[in-house]
């Protein structure tokens, strides 16, 4: 029997914990994501959540989205916010004190509303990585983080999967995440989610003794 290569021991290994724990519900709702058929509400939504967490613990900001969804109309549509602008700007920072953040996701829905959805939704299935990157605070590396919620067939470059990466001698998170996919039938964007999952409740030295 041939054994499996370090990073697919590696990921099953994780896929396991976090089965056990209470994460499966993250793996089905990264399986349930349709890029071709995301909506407005849904770009709205990913887009506000990536912006938040942009150097920011993604724990802070699980705990304050669903307050800051009421606060931006629960991301019914860019024009609903556009029409209170101030009203969600004032709501917002009550709770969550980042201005620029905040102006961001205002920025967002300007955007969104300015062009339409039907028309922006058109271009970023075209080109998703660059077109995402008209959104504030949506740059190359967190472009990934937002089209992989959206659905689409990435992983994000972020410093926990570069890491896994590197020490496991692929050129980049993409060729890693590829890889395991095709090994295990998990599409990439599970895979993604799997590792870094893991590595952050687990942290460095776990991670290191699973590549041993």
């Amino acid at each position: 029997m041939i054994a499996a290569k370090p990073e697919v021991s590696f990921y099953y290994m994780a896929k396991e914990h976090l089965l056990s724990g209470d994460f499966a519900d993250e793996m089905t709702w990264q399986l349930g994501r349709d890029f071709w058929a995301f909506s407005e509400t849904d770009l709205l939504r990913e887009a506000a959540w990536v912006i938040l967490c942009s150097g920011f613990r993604e724990s802070v900001v699980r705990q304050r989205f669903d307050f800051i969804s009421l606060c931006f109309c629960d991301w019914e549509s860019a024009s609903e916010i556009c029409n209170s602008a101030a009203r969600c700007r004032a709501t917002a920072l009550s709770g969550f004190g980042n201005r620029k953040k905040i102006d961001a996701i205002l920025g967002t829905a300007a955007i969104v509303d300015h062009m339409g959805f039907p028309q922006l939704k058109l271009s970023i299935l075209r080109d998703p990585i660059r077109s995402v990157q008209m959104f504030p605070f949506i740059g190359p590396v967190t472009a990934f983080h937002l089209a992989k919620n959206l659905g689409y067939a990435t992983a994000k470059p972020d410093r926990h999967l570069v890491r896994i990466a590197s020490a496991l001698g692929y050129p980049d998170v993409q060729h890693l995440c590829s890889s395991i996919s095709l090994a295990t039938g998990d599409s990439v964007e599970v895979v993604d989610v799997v590792l870094w999952r893991y590595v952050v409740l687990y942290g460095g030295l776990n991670q290191d003794a699973a590549l041993a």
